[in-house]
């Protein structure tokens, strides 16, 4: 199984992780498993990691890639569920979680996957393989729900525009492809946007994967298992590639850095709040200049650590 992935960020998150020899990791997007060698390796044989992926094919090329090291299991399952998925094997603490949102370099490269506008095959974008697909969204959905899907999760100004020459264009047959649906946004949007940076459906593409895969719901819910499950000391690391999952994670572990939440006037604290967590970096790290120019999939990344008290 070839499913590879170029990690982005890959020596300050292993080093954010700050893996102790004996410890017990998980890796939530296991992916091509280049995050988690590094981990079995800084393990040196000893503790635990469980990698988990809901897509098949990266469980599968996992068990090809690390099958070798005792110490590695992997399961198939969305991060959102990791509690339930570890505890099925015995596994109710951790000292480190990573997560590594949004989508892989295999599925973005995999053309029949359908995830990207630069190759023309049938729309998809499921990362498990099941249930709804990109092609039930866009021939299903009515224009109202269609634009407001893109512009909530793709952030376009022209998700109005985009969503009712979707409708019209399916007036004529089922949009089928990739290629359909990036053509059929060129012609919607306005001439300055298709003369702008970036191809026209970069954002509408984003929007249909995120809706598809349920991507912001399952990091707010991973977040929460994780957090739950780290011992104190234990540690968080979490890379986002837009700013939709960027706000999710930056807010959400402020949360968990906040103590007290009583009014600023209360002379004396009642609601027992404490901190569960403080940040090891206080802003995101984002790529340097040099993974920039080897990997541009790279620039919008953003690190950030959270450990637990």
């Amino acid at each position: 199984m070839d499913f590879e992935h170029k990690p982005v960020l890959f020596r300050e998150t292993i080093e954010s992780l700050n893996i102790v020899p004996g410890g017990t990791y998980i890796d939530g997007t296991l992916g091509g498993g280049g995050h988690s060698r590094a981990i079995l390796e800084a393990l040196k044989g000893s503790g635990r990691l469980v990698g988990i992926d809901q897509d098949p094919d990266a469980i599968e090329a996992a068990g090809e890639r690390l099958g070798g090291f005792p110490n590695f299991t992997a399961v198939r399952g969305n991060f959102s569920r990791m509690g339930e998925l570890l505890l099925e094997l015995g596994i109710t603490e951790a000292d480190g979680v990573l997560l590594d949102i949004g989508v892989s370099s295999h599925q973005l490269d995999t053309p029949e996957r359908g995830f990207s506008y630069h190759h023309d095959a049938p729309l998809d974008m499921r990362m498990s393989q099941e249930g709804q697909s990109a092609f039930d969204l866009v021939n299903g959905l009515g224009s109202r729900e269609l634009g407001e899907l893109i512009f909530k999760f793709g952030e376009d100004r022209s998700a109005r525009r985009i969503a009712e020459g979707i409708v019209r264009a399916r007036g004529e047959g089922p949009i089928e492809t990739t290629g359909q649906l990036a053509q059929i946004i060129k012609e919607s949007v306005p001439a300055a946007v298709r003369r702008g940076e970036g191809h026209p459906a970069r954002r509408t593409f984003q929007a249909l994967r995120i809706a598809v895969n349920g991507e912001l719901e399952a990091l707010e819910q991973g977040l929460d298992s994780a957090l739950k499950l780290l011992r104190p000391r234990g540690r968080l690391a979490v890379i986002t590639f837009h700013s939709l999952e960027d706000r999710i994670v930056k807010r959400r572990m402020a949360e968990y850095c906040r103590g007290c939440t009583c009014p600023p006037d209360f002379p004396v604290c009642v609601c027992g709040k404490k901190p569960g967590g403080k940040l090891v970096h206080r802003r995101g790290i984002a790529p340097s200049e040099e993974e920039l120019r080897e990997n541009p999939r790279a620039r919008s990344a953003r690190l950030r650590v959270l450990e637990k008290l």
